[in-house]
């Protein structure tokens, strides 16, 4: 498959009062045409600021893309001027926030927030729209189109939005859908539904998925390819059935470890030993060093480089380098 989409040596750091904060570390990546690639780690690990690093959605002086290439469709975007990229964003690449209630305008009807991007993009009339829009309701699986269309964001539930978010991201049948915690506060049941909906979108286009997410479930469901991210770093990425079946990285064996097993008693339900590290406090070393039961002398002062340890899979810890040097 070809890559559509690959990201390479990606720094992003945010200015603070305290100091700054190295939110994306050097992160390497890409993402072929068809696949879903999911992205999953702890809340802060870097994950929605790749998806906003990509989209053009960092902005100074809080924020500044400091290093990388992002190159999608032969073109780096990091090198594109705000209304060349304004061209793609929302086009060939569109976005689901986390939380749609904030993300929609609450003071424009329904219709009109689908509507805008077909106007921009697809150089729709407003009454072409409008019709397009009524479609894409009935095509995430919401009835009474007609009235939803001029409904606003507070009359309809959560479920109801997340649908419609989906709705205004695949409008204009983008190339690349960035999924950031699509299925976030909604019950397991409307979960199921919207992620079906997602692979559906995905097989009927041949799109594909970037999925941000922190449940190991949607990945095992969805994923074709996982990228293992820790403290603004990947620390493990491979295909998901040998990432799930022999996990490589201490961090990634942790957080598989953490999950319940349907059918199997647990006393006590396993928990990471420690917290991620405060970002401000970052050293030259393995960031997960100090939650390791593998810990070493060279984890505490050298950084672990993000190499091949098994077949289709790689890792960045000093375990394998030990493994080569003494095996």
């Amino acid at each position: 498959m070809k890559d559509l989409i690959q990201i390479d040596h990606l720094s992003t750091y945010f200015n603070t009062e305290s100091g700054k904060v190295k939110a994306v570390d050097d992160v390497s990546l890409r993402v072929r045409e068809g696949e879903i690639v999911c992205i999953v780690g702890e809340s802060g690990c870097g994950k929605s600021v790749t998806a906003m690093s990509i989209m053009g959605l960092v902005e100074e002086p809080g924020g500044k893309v400091v290093n990388g290439q992002i190159h999608f469709d032969g073109k780096d975007l990091l090198q594109l001027t705000k209304n060349e990229l304004r061209t793609i964003r929302g086009n060939d690449i569109s976005m689901i926030f986390q939380e749609p209630m904030s993300s929609l305008n609450p003071v424009l009807k329904i219709g009109e927030q689908i509507m805008e991007p077909l106007i921009i993009h697809q150089k729709l009339s407003k009454k072409e729209a409008r019709e397009r829009a009524i479609q894409l309701i009935e095509q995430v699986g919401i009835s009474r189109a007609k009235q939803i269309v001029d409904s606003y964001p507070h009359e309809l539930s959560g479920g109801m939005l997340q649908r419609i978010m989906i709705a205004i991201a695949i409008s204009s049948n983008p190339k690349l859908l960035i999924a950031d915690e699509p299925t976030t506060a909604l019950d397991v049941t409307i979960q199921a539904q919207i992620l079906d909906m997602l692979r559906q979108f995905k097989e009927q286009s041949n799109m594909s998925i970037m999925l941000i997410t922190h449940d190991l479930g949607v990945v095992a469901e969805m994923a074709d390819y996982v990228i293992v991210m820790y403290a603004g770093k990947i620390v493990e990425e491979g295909e998901v059935v040998k990432l799930f079946e022999s996990p490589q990285h201490p961090y990634t064996q942790g957080l598989l470890k953490s999950k319940p097993v349907l059918n199997q008693r647990q006393d006590e339900l396993y928990s990471i030993p420690g917290q991620v590290p405060n970002p401000l406090e970052l050293t030259e070393s393995c960031y997960f060093h100090d939650r390791c039961e593998h810990c070493m002398d060279i984890c505490r002062t050298q950084q672990p480089k993000l190499k091949e340890v098994a077949l289709q899979q790689k890792a960045a810890c000093w375990l394998y380098e030990e493994a080569l040097v003494h095996g």
